[in-house]
């Protein structure tokens, strides 16, 4: 039986909890029939039953041994928010896209973004009319940070409490279905964010139901999942039926499974193996490509791997070491984390293999990290120069925008969507958003609203950031992440937007940067002049990318194949408000090339006989 309330038609519906702490449950149906009903229970401590008599629209809570009242752990909506009853829904909906397959994961272009702050309406319904502006930006993938029910109207979504309900505020389950629905109408994919590592503070009730957590491990953000433990059969369970809900009911074509480092599972089949299979074998049944695709900081290839080889699986992940790497060599930073980076040749490591810790030092970590990513298939890698978290995270929730220069920015963006990986943007990074994205929560105990304000200071000081962070709780600073959509139509902002758009539309006409392997590709770097050269090719193509981080002017002799070489972007060329460029339109070069590169800049050259 499925978890959760499914309605059977013809005002019938079964009920199924797993709820193993419980010698009794009953379902306590609310309105003008108010009723209550005993469910049966089994030997694993699932409870269920079918009701007569109940249909989309009613509300109910479970009774646990005739005292206490709570939500249904897999609620499919909560309309009055997390401590309300738990809706019936209809599973029922206009679907349009049944000839939607999908998309190979080597032709996504990711769109990372907040439902609450990416229009100031904050909802499914709203994102809907931008659709058109994802086309012609080139995006084939939109990602929604999550979306399962969290407290108050304001919350990035990780302190999310019940894992299948859709957030209120947004719109609820009949509004996603639309969002998704009208993706896949315009050829866009969709990825869901989901946490299956911890549930938030305010409104986890999994507690009175069974063991769901365990005290054997930590999290950041309070006790970790119980996937290895007594009973974990059923919580395993729970999550991977969860994950299998949003491919089913929501048409879902991939999940980002946040922080799996968090993911504690000592068992001899690991849950992200379990996960990761029972999706693949749905994906198989329902004729779709659907991917699974974790975050993760341990920097190990098993996640990636196939079954076959030891590994877990799963289709991708994101590669925070290609970010640090050019993040440090963009900003100069070198607190917390980006400690272990500012070299060119990390950069270099990071465009040949993936990670740039496989087994190095960390000073960070105080110790040895990661393991080697070399042989992976570049497409196995979400890399990104900003995201939720590398912006969020900061003390003022600053994007690049505010610390480094136009030039840097447009070559941020080269990196990022020349490389052979999957690149993703951050909502607004493709015209230079201004405004930040810091940690915003509207929770309703004082005692936690004032733990997280502590917590967030706290979390800076290895950065020795300046300034107080922004207050989560106050809406002001919620209000302050909100996109300006109209910026992208003026001056420096239509320019970022143009320079976006056409490095994405250069990304897939050329053979040689949109097949993403890394067989066929050579990467060279000169550390004192901070500048890489990244040379692919296929059969019928070849390119070479030159990326020049350094604050001055930089010549250098390059390896180009004998030939004649188009230049088909230049960062600093006038139209792309450059102070100009140095570099001819065509290059002859008879083995190598000497070149004369302004600061910080991106160029993209083309073998002139292929194309």
């Amino acid at each position: 039986m499925t978890l959760g309330a499914t309605y059977l038609g013809e005002r019938r519906c079964r009920l199924c909890v797993w709820a193993p702490s419980a010698e009794l449950v009953e379902v306590h149906v609310i309105g003008p029939h108010d009723r209550i009903t005993a469910l049966s229970r089994d030997r694993a401590g699932y409870h269920s039953s079918v009701l007569m008599d109940t249909g989309p629209g009613d509300l109910y809570l479970y009774r646990l041994d005739g005292l206490t009242e709570r939500p249904d752990p897999a609620s499919r909506f909560q309309p009055s928010g997390i401590h309300g009853p738990s809706e019936v829904t209809d599973t029922r909906f206009a679907w349009e896209d049944g000839s939607w397959k999908g998309l190979p994961l080597s032709h996504y272009i990711l769109y990372e973004l907040h439902v609450g702050t990416f229009t100031q309406e904050g909802t499914f319904d709203a994102i809907i009319p931008h659709l058109d502006y994802f086309e012609d930006l080139g995006i084939t993938a939109i990602e929604l940070m999550p979306v399962a029910q969290f407290p108050g109207k304001r919350n990035w979504g990780y302190d999310g409490v019940y894992p299948y309900a859709v957030q209120n505020s947004y719109g609820g389950p009949e509004a996603l279905k639309r969002l998704v629905n009208a993706c896949h109408a315009n050829g866009i994919a969709v990825v869901l964010d989901v946490v299956y590592n911890h549930l938030g503070p305010e409104g986890n009730y999994l507690w009175d139901f069974g063991p769901y957590f365990t005290d054997r491990y930590k999290t950041p953000w309070g006790p970790a999942i119980n996937f290895d433990g007594p009973h974990s059969d059923g919580v395993r369970r729970f999550f991977i039926e969860n994950a299998l809900y949003w491919v089913n009911e929501f048409h879902i074509d991939a999940l980002r499974i946040d922080a799996v480092h968090s993911i504690y599972d000592f068992s001899a089949r690991h849950f992200l193996e379990d996960l990761a299979f029972a999706v693949h074998v749905q994906a198989e049944k329902l004729d779709r490509r659907i991917y699974v695709i974790p975050e993760s900081d341990l920097n190990d290839s098993r996640l990636v791997r196939s079954r076959d080889l030891g590994g877990y699986g799963l289709d991708a992940q994101w590669n925070d070491d290609f970010h640090h790497a050019l993040h440090t060599l963009l900003t100069n930073e070198r607190t917390g984390y980006y400690e272990d980076f500012g070299k060119v040749s990390q950069m270099v490591k990071a465009f040949r293999e993936g990670f740039v810790f496989s087994g190095e030092y960390s000073r960070f970590r105080q110790r040895r990290h990661g393991n080697s990513s070399a042989g992976i298939s570049a497409h196995r890698f979400v890399v990104f120069s900003q995201n939720h978290d590398q912006v969020g995270n900061r003390s003022m929730g600053d994007r690049l925008t505010h610390s480094v220069t136009m030039e840097a920015l447009k070559l941020a963006a080269g990196a990022v969507f020349l490389s052979p990986f999957l690149p993703l943007v951050f909502m607004g990074e493709e015209f230079g958003e201004t405004a930040p994205f810091p940690y915003f929560t509207s929770h309703s105990d004082p005692n936690l609203i004032g733990s997280v304000r502590q917590g967030r200071s706290e979390e800076f000081k290895a950065f020795r950031w300046s300034g107080e962070p922004p207050d989560p709780q106050d809406e002001s600073t919620y209000q302050s992440a909100k996109l300006n959509h109209e910026l992208r139509r003026e001056g420096f902002h239509a320019t970022m937007h143009e320079f976006y758009r056409t490095l994405i539309t250069l990304r897939k006409e050329l053979s040689a940067l949109n097949e993403t392997g890394t067989g066929e590709m050579e990467v060279v770097g000169w550390e004192p002049q901070k500048v890489i050269m990244v040379r692919r090719w296929t059969r019928n193509w070849e390119v070479a990318l030159v990326l020049h981080f350094g604050e001055t002017e930089a010549c250098v002799t390059v390896p180009l194949k004998e030939g004649r070489w188009l230049k088909r972007i230049d960062s600093t060329e006038i139209r792309w408000h450059g102070p100009g460029s140095a570099v001819p339109e065509i290059l002859d070069s008879a083995g190598n090339f000497s070149l004369t590169l302004n600061p910080q800049s991106v160029l993209l050259l083309v073998r002139l006989e292929e194309i």
